[in-house]
């Protein structure tokens, strides 16, 4: 009888706490549920296109600059959504550097080709030509373009857009930007404008080198500021606040080039890619953490990071780590060095600490020079936008006495672009 009773009894708590625990949990969200895709914030400016904008291309013949990072929020294809929508007629497309489907390493040439998912016609823009010619245009009344900026000014898609608008100007074609974020946000602002003498196509006009735009603001910028003067609209998003980084979007991040997998990489390459350039120091392209580490055999990476970490700079600390890349500077080479890590991505003065990471170099390691290469110190300085910075790293001076040097230019540059900001 007594063992029946206990029986009862256990039968009855569990009864009890199931109970209470479906009540507890009734309407929570099951953790796999709550860990779905944030709901989109953003409208882009392709999909405001297709809602609002079509008959701006009705019955003319239309051609396409962009990439894999030109989709819609749901990840489909520009180049798709056009071909497909019967009242578009799409005629040609246009690729940048890395080519339109991004497969191609940077800086190598891009071949014109037939897209194999359309059937069109793919005229590179990052080959024998980086200016569309007359021919390329024969078929085509505008051009619209839908590409994914990263925000620095080294990042040639905005000057592939730029000449566009120089050939569309010439041939009487017309341009239509579908606008899209500047994923590190469109309030921050840093570095030196280019000046004459150094411009190039990863510096085509003077701006710095943080712009805080988005592609359809430097459209409007580049027409009117550089005489470029196109028949140009910029279709813009909804939704998109300048103090938006991409995480903030509730968009889907798509590489924009091969070694940009995610949005925050941009941030890191803001502090480590012009120091790539040199090809004396690895920034981590050719490992696994493209843009976050600063290494080589030379490096004692312990002494590294202390003196980096006493610098104290806003937004980021350095831990001493080893790597082997798999490719590029120092391939197969055992490296020590530093991992950057991001603690605040708003106070992270991305490329004031590049050049602090110099002076570092430069201090601890004076018997190895990063600029020992003409070459790549010569495309080191077309990156920059000048060659002074170069000079007073080696002459000693401090990246704060570095920075002042370019203030004024970035006060000038921050009062023109107010009239070109959309949001």
């Amino acid at each position: 009888m007594m063992k029946k009773l206990i029986f009862l009894f256990f039968v009855g708590a569990i009864f009890i706490f199931s109970g209470c625990q479906a009540r507890l949990t009734k309407g929570v969200t099951p953790k796999r549920d709550a860990e779905k895709i944030s709901p989109q914030k953003v409208i882009l400016g392709i999909e405001n296109f297709l809602n609002n904008y079509k008959s701006l291309v009705k019955g003319k013949r239309v051609a396409l600059l962009t990439n894999p990072s030109g989709v819609d929020s749901r990840l489909k294809s520009t180049a798709d959504i056009l071909f497909e929508d019967k009242t578009i007629n799409l005629t040609a497309l246009f690729g940048p550097e890395h080519g339109i489907r991004g497969a191609i390493y940077a800086g190598e040439h891009v071949k014109d080709e037939i897209d194999p998912h359309t059937g069109l016609p793919v005229f590179s823009l990052y080959g024998a030509h980086k200016k569309p010619t007359k021919k390329m245009l024969e078929n085509v009344d505008v051009i619209l373009v839908d590409i994914q900026d990263i925000g620095l000014r080294g990042y040639t898609y905005i000057y592939t857009m730029a000449l566009v608008m120089e050939a569309a100007a010439e041939s009487g074609k017309q341009v239509i930007v579908l606008d899209r974020p500047n994923p590190i946000d469109g309030i921050r602002i840093e570095g030196n404008l280019v000046e004459k003498g150094f411009e190039s196509f990863v510096g085509l006009y003077p701006i710095p080198y943080r712009h805080g735009m988005t592609i359809g603001e430097l459209a409007r910028y580049f027409n009117q500021e550089f005489d470029i003067h196109c028949d140009l609209q910029v279709v813009p998003m909804v939704g998109w606040t300048r103090d938006m980084l991409w995480d903030q979007t509730g968009l889907l991040w798509v590489p924009t080039s091969p070694h940009v997998p995610h949005w925050k990489t941009i941030l890191y390459m803001g502090a480590t890619g012009t120091i790539g350039e040199l090809r004396t120091i690895s920034e981590g392209v050719g490992y696994t953490s493209p843009f976050e580490l600063v290494g080589a055999p030379w490096i004692d990476g312990y002494d590294f990071a202390r003196e980096l970490n006493a610098l104290n700079l806003p937004g980021v600390i350095f831990r001493p780590l080893y790597f082997k890349p798999y490719y590029a500077s120092y391939k197969g080479e055992v490296c020590q060095g530093v991992q950057l890590h991001i603690t605040n991505p708003h106070t992270f003065n991305s490329y004031q600490t590049g050049l602090y990471i110099l002076q570092t170099l430069l201090k601890l390691y004076p018997q190895h020079d990063p600029f020992k290469f003409e070459n790549r110190v010569s495309m080191f300085q077309k990156i920059i936008g000048c060659n002074w910075i170069i000079e007073d790293l080696k002459a000693g001076h401090s990246v704060s006495e570095i920075a002042l040097k370019w203030q004024a230019e970035l006060e000038q540059f921050k009062m023109k672009r107010e009239k070109y900001l959309m949001y």
